[in-house]
């Protein structure tokens, strides 16, 4: 008997090849979902979006040559656009409000079980929004006091630690020298280092350093 069944097209893009074969094993149990294409790089993204014309990504936020949020964004410029979910493991609310700013349709952490991302991928190709409900009171209260509060700097946005990390970025620290100095794994600095950057929309190193010598007298760093 025939059907009018639509699949629902999926675009993985994760850096790491072990979660996208997870991903792919586990969303093709279901018979309406179609995995068109995988990739773990943002140009691999966009090349894929382009041509295979995926109803919804599902984004890593960290990749080699770019963020998930730049990724979004353009995924969303293409004719037709891609419906985009930001999946990862970082809750942090600066990361929540990018991705809401960026476009994304949804956000979800890795730790969510397959119901729940089977459901979590349906509506968002129904047009709905996701938010995982880890991260939902901290948006809630982010906007709430973005609302009412004072409008704050970008450096204001940095965590204590992303401040101590880009203080010792401005010192011509390494990574792995910023490591020792707060007794970190390395991984974990590249995590902060990156989180940070895309809080002050920089791309480079040297300009976080300069943003942090000219600004820090005045913000009482020095």
């Amino acid at each position: 008997m025939p059907t009018d069944t639509k699949h629902i097209r999926i675009l993985l893009v994760d850096d790491h090849e072990v979660v996208r074969a997870g991903l792919g094993m586990l969303l093709t149990k279901n018979p309406d979902f179609e995995i068109v294409g995988e990739t773990g790089t943002v140009a691999g993204a966009l090349e894929a979006g382009a041509r295979l014309q995926p109803d919804v990504a599902l984004l890593d936020v960290r990749l080699p040559d770019g963020n998930g949020f730049e990724a979004c964004r353009k995924l969303h410029a293409l004719n037709p656009p891609v419906r985009v979910i930001i999946l990862t493991a970082f809750a942090d609310e600066e990361i929540v409000m990018q991705a809401i700013g960026s476009g994304a349709e949804g956000y979800l952490l890795k730790e969510i079980d397959e119901h729940g991302l089977s459901r979590a991928i349906r509506e968002v190709a129904d047009g709905r929004s996701v938010l995982d409900s880890a991260v939902t009171k901290r948006v809630l209260n982010r906007v709430k006091n973005g609302a009412t509060g004072s409008p704050t700097s970008k450096f204001d946005r940095l965590s204590a630690q992303e401040r101590r990390v880009l203080e010792l970025v401005a010192q011509g620290k390494t990574n792995k020298e910023i490591a020792v100095a707060m007794g970190l794994s390395d991984k974990t600095v590249k995590n902060y280092l990156s989180n940070l950057m895309d809080k002050l929309q920089m791309n480079r190193r040297s300009q976080a350093a300069a943003f942090f010598v000219q600004h820090a007298a005045s913000l009482g760093q020095s």
